[in-house]
């Protein structure tokens, strides 16, 4: 059994491809379930948050899997294969360990140390648990993801400072206007991005916060949590004549602003610019308003810069949080070793019988005296010959303590003992050493 991992993020592909491949402003449990039904993988997750879409699955053969995951991405949603391809980045094995690890330590966030994966992360791994498209090593895998997170949380301070892309918006803000003291802001958005961002934007002394939502109702609890004021849905647009800085963090599917409805504002006599920070998945702003004269418009992507800052204030950090991910991945690996030890005990069981075997049908002629009953005699006394030799070892070798010696006795039997990898896997395919009794020796 072989763990694979297909995807893209903001690393391999732009936000345009991102928005047609993303599976979190759907629904995720669907898209889990569709996924274990159309693959011949065994266990799958899917992982999908604003800056990245990736399949997990646990398979048997990883070119077989890697077809399957690209049509499946294909198929639902309905993007034709030469246009994603390109961006697609695959791992096997401890590589997906490695960087899934890295994903729930924030390590591979847009901004480092971003803390809301972590969160993403678990949630993936509930929807796939509780449709019952995991399975144990995947359960594995994202149990021990969560355990990396904290780690890093708790031993370094990667989460200190810009750690999110709502804090690098307004790191960007205030590249632009310098200080932001009294400056009119309009948060469009009422989830946890648009919250973060508003909040942030009240340590550094603005003026007006604003906040609009699809309901007056989730616009005014945010409004009261960072001491700012909800406006209703239909007044965005007068709310954003207002404004100095826009930042849009909805989950809408289309675009909420348009060039056709920005060009009047900022046609009507207005003097200041308009500086609009996108951070949502798909984008809420078209690309086209951002060549109106005196509109400033940055999406996600546009945020790299930042982080790149990020990384080096705190590339000690990184390193440490770095060999913490390689101390569980090394764990995880151990554990995934261990998982060969009963195979590997049935393998060698298998080999000795065939051994068994290959003589008794050797000595075929000088036991052809020999009544039925004699014959049957002679097959159980060495049945039994063999299944007591291979007992005491089989009961040392599955009661060793760790399972990292497990994995050193393991590896030293399978030597000793020429058993090769498909010995091992047919073994946990059909884990019953025993033979019959009843069958020909």
């Amino acid at each position: 059994m072989h763990l694979f991992l297909l995807g893209v993020s903001h690393r391999t592909a732009p936000v345009e491809l991102r928005e047609r491949l993303d599976f979190a402003s759907r629904d995720v449990g669907a898209a889990v379930e569709a996924l274990c039904a159309r693959t011949s993988a065994t266990e799958t997750v899917v992982l999908s948050t604003c800056n990245r879409s990736e399949l997990y699955v646990a398979a048997d053969n990883v070119s077989h899997a890697r077809d399957e995951l690209v049509r499946f991405l294909s198929d639902y949603h309905h993007v034709p294969v030469d246009q994603f391809t390109p961006h697609l980045f695959g791992r096997e094995d401890a590589e997906v360990a490695h960087h899934l690890f890295r994903v729930a330590a924030g390590l591979d966030s847009l901004v480092v140390g971003e803390p809301q994966v972590l969160g993403q992360v678990k949630s993936a791994f509930a929807v796939a648990s509780d449709r019952r498209c995991s399975g144990p090593f995947l359960n594995k895998l994202f149990t021990s993801s969560f355990a990396v997170g904290k780690r890093v949380r708790t031993e370094t301070g990667l989460g200190e400072g810009a750690v999110s892309v709502s804090f690098a918006a307004v790191q960007l803000a205030r590249k632009i206007f310098g200080r932001l003291a009294g400056r009119r802001v309009l948060v469009i958005g009422t989830g946890e991005m648009g919250k973060l961002a508003a909040q942030h934007l009240r340590t550094q002394g603005v003026g007006e916060v604003a906040i609009a939502g699809r309901t007056i109702e989730r616009a005014r609890a945010v409004a009261d949590a960072v001491g700012g004021a909800a406006i209703p849905w239909a007044e965005v647009m007068s709310a954003l004549a207002r404004a100095d800085i826009v930042i849009t963090a909805t989950g809408s599917q289309v675009p909420i602003l348009t060039r056709a409805a920005l060009e009047p504002i900022m046609g009507r006599g207005r003097r200041d610019p308009l500086f609009i920070i996108d951070i949502a998945v798909p984008r809420d702003v078209e690309s086209a308003a951002g060549d109106i004269e005196q509109v400033f418009l940055y999406n996600v992507d546009d945020l790299q810069a930042i982080v790149q800052e990020n990384l080096t204030r705190r590339s000690a950090e990184v390193q440490r949080a770095e060999e913490i991910v390689a101390e569980e991945v090394g764990r995880f690996m151990v554990w995934r070793r261990s998982r060969t030890v009963v195979p590997t005990v049935v393998a060698l069981r298998r080999r000795f019988d065939t051994i068994r075997r290959s003589e008794l049908e050797r000595l075929d002629a000088k036991l052809a005296g020999l009544d039925p009953d004699a014959r049957a005699r002679v097959d159980e006394l060495t049945r039994l010959i063999v299944e007591k030799l291979l007992l005491e070892p089989t009961e040392q070798l599955k009661a060793l303590p760790d399972e990292e010696t497990q994995v050193a006795y393991t590896d030293a039997v399978r030597r000793l003992f020429a058993l090769r990898a498909e010995d091992a896997d047919a073994a946990a395919a059909d884990p019953d050493p025993t033979p019959s009794k009843n069958q020909p020796g």
